[in-house]
């Protein structure tokens, strides 16, 4: 017999074999949303990406029917139902807070009236705060505290593109974006209003000269928002990017290191 990576990687890329993958997709988002299976795991320092995880969640949607869900006097029409079982996962989630199926929260994780999406993995301790979100896809770690209206982006497609990545320990500010596999490393605190992309210069200030990055944000770094000039034919503009302006100490105590970091940089959350 195949296996279900096969099965789902020869569907993927052939619809007319989708039926005889179907149950093996469905397995796939059953361990995704028990914690089983992850679309992207650590392995030493990088980040390794279960490319057939991202297709057989692309494929899901193909296979799913669409429903008619209530909650009281609320109606959704959709194909993926909210998770079920809560209390016994130790996952808290405050109304009109979702979790979708196919994702994981460890016990622990709390949800204020923000979304957690499909293939999405959120680690213990780690805070979803209102009207933050979490793509799907997106990996964020233990101790994690994702401020009012973050924004995590969601990277599904191409099945081989990493997707966000917030370590654990990590601070996110308000209303800040994080989009296209930007990774985020342990311990990092990064300012309210913060916007990364994969091509954001990402720049650490912190020496007699400046250092450029993209696309990850060292671990225990503390980042704000900037702007650097940029010449064109019609002038000089300031463009958008990130400043690291300091390292967060280390400490055995992540809170008060937190509070401290933020205290002396004037970070905003």
């Amino acid at each position: 017999m195949s296996s279900d990576r096969e099965l789902i990687e020869a569907a993927y890329v052939d619809l007319a074999l989708l039926e005889d993958a179907a149950e093996a997709v469905a397995r796939t988002i059953a361990g995704l949303d028990t914690g089983t299976l992850r679309v992207a795991e650590k392995s030493g320092d990088e980040w390794i990406v279960n490319s057939w995880v991202k297709e057989a969640i692309s494929l899901y949607f193909r296979i799913a029917d669409m429903e008619i869900m209530q909650a009281g006097v609320l109606e959704f029409y959709d194909k993926i139902p909210p998770k079920r079982n809560l209390e016994s996962a130790g996952v808290r989630v405050v109304p009109p807070g979702v979790v979708r199926y196919g994702a994981f929260c460890e016990s622990g994780v709390i949800v204020m009236p923000g979304y957690v999406n499909i293939g999405a993995y959120v680690g213990s301790g780690t805070m979803v705060d209102t009207w933050a979100t979490v793509g799907s896809c997106a990996q964020i770690g233990r101790d994690v505290h994702l401020s009012g209206g973050v924004g995590i982006g969601g990277v599904l497609e191409p099945p081989g593109a990493r997707p966000v990545i917030v370590e654990d320990s990590a601070f996110v500010g308000s209303r800040c974006i994080l989009v296209e596999g930007v990774v985020v490393e342990e311990g990092a605190v990064i300012g309210a209003n913060t916007t990364i992309t994969s091509s954001t210069p990402i720049i650490d200030v912190t020496g007699p000269d400046p250092v450029e990055l993209r696309g990850r944000v060292p671990a225990n770094a503390v980042v704000v928002p900037g702007t650097r000039s940029k010449e064109f034919p019609s002038g000089s503009y300031q463009l958008q990017c990130a400043l690291i302006i300091g390292r967060r100490s280390e400490s055995t105590d992540r809170k008060t290191s937190l509070n401290e970091a933020m205290r002396s940089f004037g970070v905003q959350a």
